[in-house]
């Protein structure tokens, strides 16, 4: 069966999509809704003389002389182990370990998937800066190591304008490491015009962590919880702590502790359409919380004063990213990227995000600009937005002359990804 006149969007042939994050690798077949899995950007790493009594835990790599173990999956990395400590494989947007990222991959394949990986074209996301180096170590891994037939290399904002039906987009994309503003025209990005901040949802989990401290509250997370009693609001928590293994690392417990912010920030933050008063948000009703430990109160303003960070910096607030790309682009091509403001990523799930962000924008953009925002209602949607286009992307008929496939690969090698993906 020769590669070139395979043709690779077929029902039989299912191609995989995969979108890497800094908060979780989404994956999964092409023309489907959503992804097979989501698994977090995070690998364990522990001595490998802890696994060998456990049978339950099949090694990724046959490599049994190997000093380390890992554990991939929100199962296994949220098992409390001594020395094990959580490394990530992403940095700035970009896979920065490409080690561990193999481990990932590894895994994907063997328990996700469960099929060999040389019957499944792949379309990856990549950041709007993802350096040419990367791309072409991306692609030399895929086809040498996986041996996949085909392969592509997409803008996760062109795919996150896609999802929402849009070729031209201004793509305001907040995620756990940071909140970006992506200008794609015609379904190209406008590089020169990419703008981006380090404040995401990880930034306001540090926010989240510093208030709550501040209020003396305590922060243990549920799998340090042995049993709690039921309590009246505001009264001191009485938990019986769980025994733990020793030698917990500092970074398997910040990770733990981050999931208890996260869940935290999902249930209680809001943002305010128009900028922080007191006095406005305190006609809103509190939200009510409990911890893991059984305390738990009502939250008033505070919950909207800790989410306006996003927004109120000068520099780097979410209306201020959006306007300053835009103005960054050519004059012809501004009404149309504001007349559609793709809002998408985990972060923008915040109730308000993208109402807050439509009021910043409508008080910077011309006076005679029609604005429109577009913020997908479900959340899978917006969180999963960039693998979505993917999905839609590999299926479309007109897209399967566009694949590297590996006799291209084996012919000009890796430099056709810059040549083929733009």
């Amino acid at each position: 069966m020769s590669a070139g006149g395979m043709l690779y969007g077929g029902d039989e042939i299912g191609a995989l999509v995969f979108d890497p994050g800094h908060h979780s690798l989404r994956v999964g077949y092409a023309q489907e809704d959503t992804p097979k899995a989501e698994i977090p950007s995070v690998v364990g790493v522990g001595p490998a003389d802890a696994a060998l009594n456990s049978d339950l835990e099949t090694k990724v790599d046959n490599n049994v002389s190997s000093a380390n173990k890992y554990y991939v999956d929100t199962t296994f990395v949220s098992v409390a182990r001594p020395n094990m400590e959580i490394q990530t494989y992403m940095k700035d947007g970009m896979v920065d370990n490409w080690d561990l990222f193999e481990k990932v991959l590894d895994y994907t394949y063997a328990k996700v998937i469960q099929s060999e990986s040389m019957y499944h074209p792949v379309l990856f996301s990549e950041a709007a800066w993802n350096v040419r180096n990367n791309r072409e170590r991306l692609t030399e891994l895929m086809f040498e190591k996986y041996s996949v037939p085909a392969f592509f290399l997409v803008k996760n904002a062109v795919l996150a304008a896609f999802a929402n039906g849009r070729a031209t987009a201004l793509v305001v994309d907040s995620g756990a490491t940071h909140t970006s503003a992506v200008p794609v025209h015609e379904g190209y990005v406008l590089s020169q015009a990419v703008v981006k901040s380090p404040l995401g949802g990880d930034y306001l989990s540090l926010q989240c962590r510093q208030y709550l401290e501040g209020q003396n509250i305590d922060l243990t997370p549920a799998y340090g919880i042995a049993a709690k009693d039921v309590i009246k609001e505001r009264d001191n928590a009485r938990f019986t702590p769980r025994q733990l293994p020793d030698k917990l690392t500092s970074s398997w417990q910040q990770y733990m502790l981050k999931g208890l912010l996260q869940d935290f920030q999902m249930s209680v933050v809001q943002v305010l359409e128009t900028p922080y008063d007191e006095r406005t948000a305190a006609q809103i009703p509190a939200v009510h919380y409990e911890f893991p430990n059984g305390y738990h109160q009502d939250f008033g303003p505070e919950r909207f004063k800790l989410a306006e960070s996003l927004f109120d910096h000068t520099m780097l607030g979410a209306g201020q990213l959006a306007s300053t790309s835009v103005g960054m682009c050519d004059a012809d091509v501004r009404l149309s990227l504001y007349g559609s403001v793709v809002v998408t990523g985990g972060n923008t799930l915040l109730p308000g995000f993208p109402e807050r962000l439509n009021r910043d924008l409508q008080h910077r953009a011309p006076s005679n600009t029609r604005l429109k925002m577009i913020s997908a209602n479900g959340s899978v949607e917006r969180r999963f937005g960039a693998w979505i286009g993917g999905s839609i992307l590999a299926s479309i008929g007109t897209f399967q002359q566009m694949w590297i496939s590996s006799q291209e690969y084996e012919e000009s090698g890796k430099s056709q990804v810059e040549r083929k993906c733009p």
